[in-house]
């Protein structure tokens, strides 16, 4: 029996140094993940053991080490973030990422911009 269910991780805070601007390599800026997937969960339902599910310190360790690592673009940012998580989490099989950065520099103003890339085994 299959028990398809959602974990989701949100607001995960970061300063990082994204941005194709001198001012964010240097400066840095506010950025927030949000992750949503899917995974069956009869097996954690029945267990209690965290072995049947998504280790959410791992999924948010994947996130942070990702972060880490400056990119021009919000969509590189995601997409490595994504690969990280099919290589290290295969038991998700559909899930989303969302990179959001606080104020962009677009010339007037603007709260956050986003980018959400989507994953899985689907």
């Amino acid at each position: 029996m299959k028990k398809t269910g959602t974990i989701e991780l949100t607001g995960m805070e970061f300063h990082a140094f994204h941005g194709c601007l001198e001012a964010e390599k240097r400066d840095g800026n506010t950025f927030t993940v949000d992750f949503r997937g899917e995974l069956d969960l009869c097996a954690a339902a029945m267990s209690d053991s965290l072995e049947d599910t998504a280790d959410y310190g791992h999924l948010y360790g994947i996130v942070a080490r990702e972060m880490e690592k400056p990119s021009d673009l919000l969509e590189n940012v995601a997409g490595r973030i994504v690969l990280a998580i099919e290589e290290e989490m295969p038991k998700f099989c559909r899930f989303s990422v969302t990179v959001s950065k606080r104020n962009p520099p677009v010339g007037g103003r603007c709260a956050w911009s986003r980018i959400t890339v989507e994953g899985g085994r689907d």
